[in-house]
């Protein structure tokens, strides 16, 4: 660990560039480490080193990793763990994970060995379809437009049949093509709203090709109605996008066994007292808010922990998983636990608009690795595998939860970050491991009795 490097300065220690700079994007990736390094660090030699040491030694892939993003400097290195004997619908699986919180992982795979004794986990597609949007202002009678829709229809599909061709072969396409009227909420708004079926795609940039072309196309048609009045050829296109709220491209994963079944041991409590506990756990995220947003926390832990490794958009499936779990105006938790003529269930249901073709599952060389070692999975099967991790994720920590405390686990983790902090030593290391197995863990502690094995020596 470098002690020199100091990435957050007091403010008065930073010196701030006398001008703001024209023309920084079209520096090169040197020139603007010069710069960067120059005005805004106080160290500067150890931060020009730092931003070059992360840099791959491949350069053909650190050139791929760079033309991913803008301004790119170097590399922000995450680790790439893996969940094993993850049993989905019969198959074994060695799940990726990208992650910087390792109770994560241990909670996942614990979860995931808990289970495959018991049946292992269940998982179908609800549904496979996306949605987008051509936003559009048009002042007129609405059965008018309407009646213009219905009759250009055909000839605006017709008018995308050249990006469509390739996914249609893939049996994909456009799905259906609506007018939605929206003047009750905004003066003159309307929709062009679209579903599409993108297969093994996310889909993003064909759905907004489509989208764009169909708005253009649009436009022309109004102005060109024979019809309307001048007044009435007037439309303003505001936006052709994409929805990353897809409820109806949705997964299911879930859990069953038999109530005695549960009983583990170290457990604390019969399976009885347990089931009971657990399922109360999950109706109170499905009832408080102030829980429901720390449980599904949770849910995502693992969930974007898998989309990352496969080089899917964890933001776009976050915005979407929140936005469903608010769905009739209450936001709860997302999943489901029960017990009846004893029978304990636990699932977990939930949008996944991801891909494992195009982006960067087909550019980024970890994420091609990851879906390799997943056994190159279709769109499909993937949101079955993502959404079983979040559903193994949300066991462990409300199993934690509801007996020994989420804490004990958690900061036996932590542990091994206080200690890097620290600098301790393999010796060190492992003796601090034996003393904390049944100690309180806190910076304070582990710092106390590393420096207490210091000075003993």
């Amino acid at each position: 660990m470098n002690k020199e490097l100091n990435t957050t300065p007091a403010a008065s220690h930073i010196v701030m560039p006398k001008l703001p700079i024209k023309g920084f994007s079209k520096l090169s990736k040197l020139e603007k480490i010069d710069f960067l390094v120059e005005n805004y660090f106080s160290n500067t030699e150890t931060a020009r080193v730092m931003l070059k040491k992360f840099w791959h030694s491949d350069e053909n892939i650190q050139k791929t990793i760079d033309e991913f993003s803008e301004n790119t400097l170097t590399n922000f290195i995450l680790p790439l763990g893996v969940v094993p004997n993850v049993m989905i619908n019969g198959n074994l699986y060695c799940v990726p994970m990208v992650i910087e919180e390792s109770s994560v992982v241990a909670a996942s795979a614990k979860a995931a060995n808990f289970w495959l004794t018991r049946g292992g986990f269940k998982a179908e597609i609800i549904g496979m379809k996306k949605v987008g949007q051509v936003h559009f202002i048009w002042n007129g009678e609405t059965g008018k437009l309407q009646d213009l829709f219905l009759s250009k229809k055909a000839e605006l599909l017709e008018s995308v049949a050249a990006i469509t061709a390739n996914m249609e072969k893939r049996g994909g396409g456009i799905l259906d093509l609506r007018l939605v009227d929206r003047t009750k909420d905004e003066p003159g708004y309307y929709q062009l709203l679209g579903e599409f079926d993108t297969r093994d795609a996310m889909g993003a940039n064909f759905i907004n090709s489509i989208l764009e072309t169909l708005g253009h196309k649009w436009k022309e048609m109004v102005m060109n109605a024979e019809s309307f009045s001048d007044a009435e050829k007037e439309l303003q296109v505001i936006m052709a996008i994409l929805s990353n709220y897809t409820p109806e491209c949705r997964v299911r994963a879930s859990v069953e066994c038999r109530v005695q079944d549960l009983e583990e041991a170290g457990l604390g409590m019969s399976a009885s007292e347990f089931a009971a506990k657990f399922t109360r756990a999950v109706r109170i995220s499905r009832i408080d808010v102030t829980r429901a947003t720390t449980h599904n926390k949770g849910i995502f832990n693992g969930i974007d922990a898998v989309v990352l490794a496969t080089g899917n958009d964890f933001r776009a499936v976050e915005a979407c998983g929140h936005a469903y779990a608010a769905r009739d105006g209450q936001y709860r938790g997302l999943s489901e636990a029960s017990v009846a003529d004893g029978i304990f269930k636990f699932s977990l249901e939930i949008p996944l608009a991801i891909g494992s073709v195009g982006g960067l599952t087909s550019l980024h060389p970890m994420a091609k690795l990851s879906l390799d070692m997943l056994g190159r999975p279709g769109a499909s099967e993937l949101m079955q595998i993502v959404a079983t991790i979040g559903l193994a994720q949300n066991f462990g920590a409300v199993r934690s939860l509801v007996t020994s405390g989420i804490q004990k686990g958690h900061m036996k983790m932590h542990l091994m970050n206080i200690l890097n902090h620290l600098e301790a030593n393999s010796a060190e290391v492992e003796r601090a491991k034996v003393h904390f197995e049944n100690e309180v863990i806190s910076f304070k502690s582990v710092r106390e009795y590393i420096a207490s094995l210091r000075n003993y020596v």
